[in-house]
């Protein structure tokens, strides 16, 4: 798609969130599947479900802008799949494919997390304010995750720390 002004680019990029955020979902549940430990089964599990609401505040916006999400062939989601059950498979520890999923999980965030903060900017240009307002919900909800997330991954590691100590 050529972008010949800064709302086309706008529009892309939201088109673009939104897009991951649909895929996000499947990749947390997927992500839910293969952990063992049930603290972030159900941490990962929450973070799909929440990811519809996510969608339905993209959406939002694109109704408060006046336009409709572009099709986009990006395959950078795709990838970094691929890539997590390349190198998942080669983890052979269960402590250590625990941790992994975590950190991969929020890798995975922290790529989010930028593209909000880019599109909050470019709303205030814009002047679609009320548009800010939802992206910074939806990056508001990013951030407890990391942080829930990073949480998660240092009771990880206490915990099979302690084991050890205790063997």
């Amino acid at each position: 798609m050529p972008v010949n002004n800064p709302k086309e680019l706008f529009v892309k990029m939201l088109s673009d969130v939104r897009q991951r955020t649909e895929q996000s979902g499947k990749i947390y549940a997927e992500l839910s599947e293969i952990a063992q430990d049930p603290h972030i089964k159900e941490a990962l599990q929450s973070r799909a479900f929440l990811q519809t609401k996510v969608v339905s505040s993209l959406d939002q916006c694109f109704k408060l802008i006046g336009e409709k999400p572009v099709a986009l062939s990006g395959r950078l989601q795709e990838v970094f799949i691929e890539d997590f059950r390349r190198e998942l498979a080669e983890i052979q520890a269960p402590a250590a494919k625990a941790l992994f999923v975590l950190i991969k999980a929020n890798q995975l965030m922290h790529m989010r997390i930028a593209e909000y903060v880019a599109l909050i900017a470019m709303a205030d240009v814009t002047g679609h304010f009320g548009v800010g307002v939802l992206l910074e919900s939806c990056l508001a909800d990013k951030l407890a995750f990391v942080e829930r997330t990073r949480r998660l991954i240092r009771h990880t590691i206490e915990a099979k720390h302690a084991i050890r100590l205790a063997a």
